[in-house]
C-alpha cells in the first residue's frame, strides 16, 4: 500500500507560484510513475502532468505547458509541482496519484494510489 499526502496549496494572486509536494509513505514509489490531478469545482477531475519512474519523462496537459513543472526526488520518496504564472482558471484541488508501473499516462484509471489533495486557489 502507498499513502501520499499532498501539501503546499493556498492562497495566491494571479501571475504568482506556488510549488506542491507530495510525500509518499508504506512503500518506495522509486519505480512507478506518478502523476498530478485536478478538480475545479463543478468540474470532472482531469489530468495535468505526469512522470515516469526516473523523472526523464514527463507529459502536461496543454493548460500548464511552459508554465507548470512536474518533478521527483526519489531519495525523498517526494514528488513535485511547480506552478508558475498562475491563472484563476488554475483554481482546483490538487491530487497526487501513483501507479504500479514505470510509464507516465494521464489515464486516472490507471493510477491505483490517491491522496487527499490539496487546495490552490488563484485570485485575479
Amino acid at each position: 500500500q502507498v499513502q501520499l499526502v499532498e501539501s503546499g496549496g493556498g492562497l495566491v494572486q494571479a501571475g504568482g507560484s506556488l510549488r506542491l509536494s507530495c510525500a509518499a509513505s508504506g512503500r518506495t514509489v522509486s519505480g512507478y510513475a506518478m502523476g498530478w490531478f485536478r478538480q475545479a469545482p463543478g468540474k470532472e477531475r482531469e489530468f495535468v502532468a505526469a512522470i515516469n519512474w526516473s523523472g526523464i519523462t514527463t507529459h502536461y496537459t496543454n493548460a500548464v505547458k511552459g508554465r507548470f513543472t512536474i518533478s521527483r526526488d526519489n531519495a525523498k520518496n517526494t514528488l513535485y509541482l511547480q506552478m508558475n504564472s498562475l491563472k484563476p482558471e488554475d483554481t482546483a484541488l490538487y491530487y497526487c496519484a501513483s501507479r504500479n508501473d514505470a510509464l507516465p499516462t494521464p489515464t486516472q484509471s490507471l493510477y491505483p494510489y490517491w491522496g487527499q489533495g490539496t487546495q490552490v486557489t488563484v485570485s485575479s
